[in-house]
């Protein structure tokens, strides 16, 4: 995307996060690199996203932040601020829309020196790699909307991997509540809006001159996409992403321990997504509070709150790419031509 324009929209952010103290230092660092990662890139879709996803969950996370601050507890032992994002927490939501934005950069520039193909713009049924990206910012913020606001809700949360889907504590990994779900459905639409606006989307069918010779619709066949085919588009990621939100319940209620505090009855966060450890459990450990006042609600504490983000956000994105393979019918094999 245009220098002039990724460069002070970067250097922004980094201002706002620093100022803000929402992320430390090597935080900033790894977002910083990440926006670079997402601005070489020619199309400025992804650049956007990135930057709407970290708005976006921003002004969520400021949603009634003093009720939600008093619903859980602080591995620290200390109350009411939320600890700055650290650079791992950075890289579970954007390492994998990273990847694949290298990938399709670099494909795109291999694309340009062998073919008569553009760069400019995403033929119907065309780039895989491009499903992907999107899959993954509309999962991980229908993850970040989805535990935000999910939270607030008046009904208690209910786990999903339990037989019975019984009540559990506010916070807890893998509840669930209604309110919860549709934020998250709503999160994936944001991104799914954002991408049907900004994606470079082919509109007429070119010959090897690059000289436009008729409307073609990607719906007959051919290289130009159909207002249909991109409501369809942002029905499909909005789907897709808020199913990754529900996945990723799934997979924190599964495989991520949630400690609860005995005398409060509330979970207890780790610092920086990191695990909190039970005295004599082998999961994480705090010497600053009293491991004996604590329980595991629920989990098996195989993994942090940042490996479960990651691992969520690498089968929504593969999965995204291998869905869109077999609706297109679009072999696999052409992410790597």
């Amino acid at each position: 995307m245009h220098v002039y324009i990724a460069v002070p929209v970067t250097l922004a952010l980094i201002y706002r996060a620093y100022s803000h103290k929402s992320l430390t230092p090597a935080g900033i660092l790894v977002a910083a690199l990440t926006a670079v990662v997402h601005a070489i890139h020619p199309w400025s879709i992804f650049f956007a996203l990135l930057v709407v996803f970290f708005l976006a969950g921003t002004a969520v996370t400021k949603v009634k932040h003093d009720i939600k601050a008093g619903l859980t507890l602080p591995s620290s032992g200390a109350s009411g601020e939320e600890g700055a994002r650290t650079h791992i927490q950075v890289l579970a939501n954007s390492l994998v829309a990273s990847i694949l934005i290298f990938l399709h950069y670099r494909q795109l520039k291999i694309r340009s020196r062998t073919s008569f193909a553009s760069e400019d713009c995403w033929a119907y049924k065309g780039d895989l790699l491009v499903v992907g990206i999107i899959s993954n910012y509309a999962a991980v913020a229908a993850d970040t909307f989805s535990s935000e606001l999910g939270i607030l809700s008046s009904s208690k949360p209910r786990l999903l991997t339990s037989w019975n889907f019984r009540q559990v504590p506010p916070g807890t990994n893998g509840g669930v509540t209604l309110p919860g779900t549709l934020a998250g459905f709503v999160g994936a639409f944001i991104i799914a809006l954002t991408s049907v606006i900004l994606l470079p989307f082919c509109t007429l069918y070119q010959n090897f001159e690059g000289e436009a010779i008729e409307r073609s619709l990607g719906i007959e066949g051919e290289t130009a996409w159909s207002l249909q085919e991109k409501l369809a588009l942002v029905l499909a990621v909005t789907i897709w992403g808020g199913l990754g939100s529900i996945l990723d319940s799934a997979l924190g209620g599964w495989l991520q321990a949630s400690v609860v505090d005995k005398k409060t009855g509330k979970v207890i966060e780790g610092t920086g997504g990191k695990k909190v450890l039970v005295h004599g459990s082998g999961k994480p450990d705090d010497t600053k509070i009293d491991n004996a006042s604590r329980r595991v609600e629920s989990g098996l504490g195989i993994l942090d709150n940042n490996a479960v983000n990651l691992l969520m956000a690498l089968i929504m994105s593969v999965g995204g790419i291998v869905f869109a393979s077999y609706v297109w019918n679009n072999p696999l094999r052409s992410i790597f031509q």
